[in-house]
């Protein structure tokens, strides 16, 4: 698909697998964050909606707005944070290059890079809509 031109139609049609869709107050300021701490691309961003890419991954954002009759936007916190619950793994960011750009965009480190257990170095990084990224790559031996 090219991301870039595609209609709203026929990107639709198009999904498979597993979607994820994140609603969040502000779309401009969430794509900034996802590029610049992550290095993410953002396909078609407008105020209301974006189509994010991560290597060969897709997932969208989505203002409040756009979930207007949707039953999901009822159940949203007044208050922050929106994502408890949630690590969004990201498993080809280098966690120590994402936590030295986190600040500069707004973001809140929740864990430095950490050596854990399961094989996976680490960190936990919050946006400001409350959903925990978490880069991670392999621990070097």
């Amino acid at each position: 698909m090219d991301y870039d031109s595609i209609d709203a139609d026929e990107f639709g049609r198009g999904l498979r697998g597993i979607g994820l869709n994140l609603l969040v107050r502000d779309v401009g300021a969430e794509v900034a964050f996802l590029q610049g701490v992550f290095g993410m691309t953002a396909h078609q961003p407008t105020a209301d909606f974006a189509i994010m890419s991560y290597g060969d991954q897709v997932f969208q954002l989505h203002s409040d707005g756009t979930y207007h009759s949707n039953p999901l936007l009822s159940l949203l916190p007044e208050n922050p944070p929106r994502g408890g619950g949630i690590e969004i793994r990201l498993y080809d960011t280098d966690p120590e290059e994402a936590v030295a750009r986190t600040e500069a965009h707004g973001g809140t480190i929740l864990q430095e890079p950490t050596d854990k257990p399961h094989g996976l170095r680490e960190a936990y990084i919050l946006c400001e809509n409350g959903y925990a990224w978490v880069p991670s790559r392999a621990k070097s031996d």
